[in-house]
C-alpha cells in the first residue's frame, strides 16, 4: 500500500493538525526574449460597405429521379452523342443530353413536334424480363 497517499478515512493515529509548509521553494522565472513577447498587431482588412441590396436567393429546382425503358439501339445513340459532344470540347452526361433533347422538343412547333413523335415507335412499358 502506498503510504504517501492520503487515505479516504483518517485513522485515529493520524489526526494531528496539518502544519504549514515551512520551506519555500525559490521561484524561478523563465527568461523570455522581449521580441518573443511582442505580438504583432492584427491587420484587419477593411470590410467592404454594402450599399446595394442583397440579391434574393434563387431556389434550386427540385430534382426527380425516374427510370424508363429504352431500346438498345437508341441507348447506343446516347453514347454516340456523348462522344460527339466530347469532340466538340463539351463533356456531357447522359441526363444532360436527355434534358437538352427535351428543350429541343419543347422549342418545336406543334407540327414539327407531332412529326418527331411519329418517328418514335411505341414500346411496351415496364421492366424487361430477365433472359436466362
Amino acid at each position: 500500500m502506498n503510504t504517501s497517499a492520503t487515505p479516504s478515512k483518517p485513522t485515529a493515529a493520524k489526526k494531528a493538525p496539518v502544519k504549514a509548509a515551512t520551506t519555500v521553494k525559490p521561484v524561478t522565472k523563465k527568461l523570455v526574449a522581449p521580441a518573443a513577447k511582442a505580438v504583432a498587431p492584427k491587420v484587419l482588412a477593411p470590410k467592404p460597405t454594402v450599399t446595394a441590396a442583397k440579391p434574393s436567393k434563387v431556389k434550386k429546382a427540385k430534382l426527380v429521379r425516374d427510370s424508363f425503358t429504352i431500346p438498345k439501339d437508341e441507348y447506343v445513340v446516347i453514347d454516340l452523342l456523348k462522344v460527339r459532344a466530347g469532340k466538340l470540347g463539351q463533356s456531357v452526361k447522359k441526363s444532360e443530353l436527355l434534358r437538352a433533347g427535351i428543350k429541343a422538343l419543347a422549342a418545336l412547333s406543334d407540327i414539327q413536334f407531332k412529326a418527331a413523335l411519329s418517328n418514335v415507335p411505341t414500346i411496351k412499358t415496364g421492366r424487361p424480363k430477365d433472359v436466362k
